[in-house]
């Protein structure tokens, strides 16, 4: 006889969520047992804010969208959650609690048990209530460090990622092509070469961490006529490919960036959002990006109601479908009822949905999302009692020790010394008048996109969440046996001329006067810098201008510190301050760093991402310049800078000398190698950092002066030299010819071996010889240095 033996078996696993089959294998089925409601599910995000008391998610409502019912739409499935922790300040435990209960109701209610993609904002640190806030990308661009700026997106990104989020909204890879535009602070600075070299380095860190990188804002949106906010693009096809591009082909191709957003503003009447020359043309199938396109917030939309180019929702849907758009943000509009519609009067082929879908699921599975065994539990609930909201509180630390100990590291490599008359560092003064709009304002130091700025000053009765000492606590801590005396003088931008007669009293008493102006961070015309906040020239805002003057003739020396998000014209103070100190918004570390640099406890290390002006009114201007863009006799503007991009001072010298050439020719396809000595000639330790910039003399289209193409930073003790070795590739020299191909051309090179832009100290030609040869998106980027 036989024993009859039960048998226990499982169900088995659909194919789309077996991770032993391939994705494509797997999202292809997935696809293919997909209602068309769900499908498009898939294609959009609902803008929702995190519980306060651990409860799921509810629905934000934003004045250019409609309500959303989750309990209608969570069936069809959910693309993603926009900002569940960046949309209200919520104790970050708890918002993880939130978020966690709110996909199991998303996986619940979808019969594929698809969980949604978080994504939040994470421009200077994750925006999040508690999180820290770190400088913004100006000072990542001050750094020309791409290595701390690796660390601290990875810090970022395993904080993100430790409380269920999946995708970040950063780098901004826009090139700053006018001071006047409100989001300067946002970038990285003027020169592409930097953009890209910093923007990799975050894009890096960031997805090291498993966090989708999201690049914006492809592409232009930099270069808005006279700096507004989402006006018109004006640039040709040679300043989009050689000025525009470059830091998006970098942040592809080194960097592995998983998603791309497009830009708001249109290029010669064609908005980005409908670019599918752009989109899929050049993104996809020239670049290779096999990642998701998400839409810059509401961009979709804008395709009817600012551009004009769609006649309603369906046409928008359809427009951005074609040209090659994923994923509708933050929230559905015109992906939803109105794309079904469009699919079912066959005015959108559901191809196009497929084509988007599969991107997405694609994305979806190599987050994990898919799998059988994934869990809504983040990481940082390992082995918690998720019963006990109460418990729970307080016990995510997004501000750790170890977080500020890399802002300010980056803070302290941020802070640019423009003039120094030798006044710094600070000899132990007995009185220190500080005086400013920006002198005792711990939010001095924020950008617009930092939690407090962005959304916590919508909530005045919940407290920062971080520490932020204003400069005046900072200042005491650094001279503790000073007498430090405060005057406001004015405010940054209410023209008040009221306490500059107090303030002008106060420096007279004092042995230093240290002046604290700048920007107010905030959105759409609440502030000075930030989104919607351009500058109708680039004086100092309010009566800035007339308290540093005043200050100037009290007879007193006077250091004048910027915290700022752009750079402004600072009249007679470029010659009359006894020093200049640029910060723009350095975060948490922030005041300290400069207060260190101000007591010579840190040497200043930091240079211009931008120039600074001279003038108030010589903007659109950039040191990327050709010929007749300079100085010249046939104009009576002189956009020469006050100081140039590359510029800053430290405490010590610096002697270049011994440049040598491997070989004077090199064919198109070739490369060479430049070697110098650097000597620290003074007294104490300090960084320099040796740029090296092209000059073109002769070229078939018009070329800048000189542009950057590769740097180093050099960190010598007293007396030390080091010899430096530089190995450019002919590929650097390439430009976007006549025709529209990327070229190498034979002829004449200038190497300008310099401190800034405006100083070069050493400088050798080389010339290239052989054909004219293309190159493309695979062409070497970079100059490598190496230190001997």
């Amino acid at each position: 006889m036989t024993a009859n033996v039960a048998v226990e078996t499982t169900p088995e696993i659909p194919l789309w969520n077996d991770p032993s089959h391939p994705v494509s294998a797997r999202v292809d089925a997935l696809i293919g047992a997909m209602t068309l409601q769900e499908k498009i599910a898939q294609l959009y995000g609902v803008w929702v804010g995190a519980s306060a008391n651990g409860g799921e998610v509810a629905p934000h409502q934003h004045d250019m969208e409609e309500a959303v019912d989750l309990d209608a739409l969570l069936p069809s499935g959910l693309g993603q959650l926009t900002r569940p922790f960046g949309t209200a300040p919520v104790d970050p435990a708890l918002g993880a609690l939130s978020l966690l209960r709110t996909q199991t109701r998303i996986t619940s209610a979808n019969r594929f048990g698809i969980p949604a993609v978080a994504h939040e904002e994470c421009l200077a640190g994750f925006a999040a209530w508690g999180a820290t806030a770190y400088p913004v990308p100006l000072s990542w661009g001050a750094t020309f460090d791409p290595d701390v700026i690796r660390r601290m997106a990875a810090a970022i990104g395993r904080d993100m990622r430790a409380v269920g989020v999946h995708q970040g909204l950063a780098p901004v890879l826009d090139v700053v092509r006018d001071l006047r535009w409100g989001r300067v602070e946002e970038t990285i600075g003027e020169d592409p070469y930097l953009v890209g070299t910093i923007g990799t380095a975050y894009v890096q860190g960031l997805e090291s961490a498993g966090i989708v990188a999201t690049l914006k804002h492809f592409v232009g949106y930099s270069a808005s006529r006279a700096g507004r906010n989402l006006a018109p693009t004006s640039v040709g096809p040679r300043e989009r490919a050689d000025v525009l591009l470059p830091p998006f082909e970098m942040a592809i191709r080194e960097g592995g960036a998983r998603s791309v957003m497009h830009a708001y503003t249109d290029i010669d009447g064609i908005p980005s959002a409908a670019d599918e020359k752009l989109l899929t043309g050049l993104l996809r199938d020239t670049w290779g990006f096999d990642g998701t396109v998400v839409a810059d917030y509401f961009g979709i939309a804008f395709l009817k109601t600012l551009h004009g180019i769609a006649g309603d929702f369906a046409d928008a849907a359809g427009a951005a479908l074609t040209a090659g758009v994923d994923i509708e943000l933050p929230t559905v509009k015109t992906f939803g009822a109105p794309l079904a519609d469009a699919v079912a009067e066959g005015r959108v082929p559901e191809s196009l949905i497929d084509r988007a879908l599969r991107r997405v699921l694609t994305q979806k599975a190599d987050l994990g999302l898919l799998d059988p065994d994934w869990s809504p539990v983040p990481p940082a609930f390992a082995g918690a009692d998720l019963d006990d909201p109460d418990a729970l509180r307080g016990t995510i630390d997004l501000d750790s020790p170890a977080n500020r100990e890399l802002a300010r590291e980056i803070a302290e490599k941020a802070v640019v010394l423009l003039a120094n008359d030798g006044t710094l560092p600070l000899a132990a003064p007995r009185r220190i008048a500080l005086v400013g709009p920006n002198a005792a304002e711990g939010t001095a130091v924020l950008g617009c996109y930092s939690f407090p700025q962005h959304v916590g000053v919508q909530h005045p009765e919940i407290p920062v969440g971080i520490e932020l000492p204003s400069l005046g606590e900072s200042l005491a801590a650094e001279f503790p046996d000073a007498e430090i005396t405060v005057a406001r003088g004015t405010g940054v931008d209410d023209g008040d001329l009221s306490g500059i007669a107090e303030a002008v009293d106060t420096a007279r008493d004092a042995d230093i006067v240290v002046v604290a102006l700048g920007d107010r961070a905030g959105l759409f015309g609440r502030g000075t810098s930030g989104e919607g906040c351009d500058a109708e020239s680039l004086a100092l805002p309010g009566a800035q201008q007339e308290l540093l003057n005043a200050l100037l003739d009290s007879g007193t020396p006077v250091v004048t510190v910027l915290l700022a998000g752009r750079p402004y014209a600072l009249g007679r103070a470029v010659e009359d301050s006894a020093a200049i100190v640029q910060s723009f918004f350095p975060g948490v570390g922030g005041t300290r760093a400069i207060a260190g640099v101000l007591s010579g406890r840190t040497a200043p290390s930091g240079r211009l991402p931008v120039s600074v002006p001279r003038g108030p009114g010589s903007q659109p201007a950039t040191y990327l310049g050709a010929r007749l863009a300079q100085a010249s006799e046939v104009s009576n503007i002189d956009p020469t800078p006050a100081f140039g991009f590359g510029h800053g001072l430290t405490y010590t010298t610096f002697a270049w000398s011994d440049l040598t050439l491997d070989t004077e020719q090199t064919p198109t396809d070739g490369e060479f190698t430049a070697s110098l000595t650097v000597r620290n000639t003074g007294e104490r330790s300090g960084t320099e950092v040796v740029q090296l910039y092209l000059h073109d003399p002769v070229a078939s289209v018009v070329q800048p002066v000189q542009r950057l193409v590769g740097y180093t930073r050099l960190e010598l003790a007293p007396g030390e030299s080091r010899r430096v070795r530089v190995t450019v590739p002919a590929d650097v020299a390439s430009f976007t010819g006549r025709d529209g191909r990327r070229i190498v051309e034979p002829g004449e090179l200038e190497l300008r071996l310099a401190a800034s832009s405006t100083d070069a100290r050493l400088t050798t030609r080389v010339t290239l010889t052989g054909p004219v040869r293309e190159v493309d998106h695979t062409r070497r980027f970079h100059a490598e240095f190496t230190v001997e």
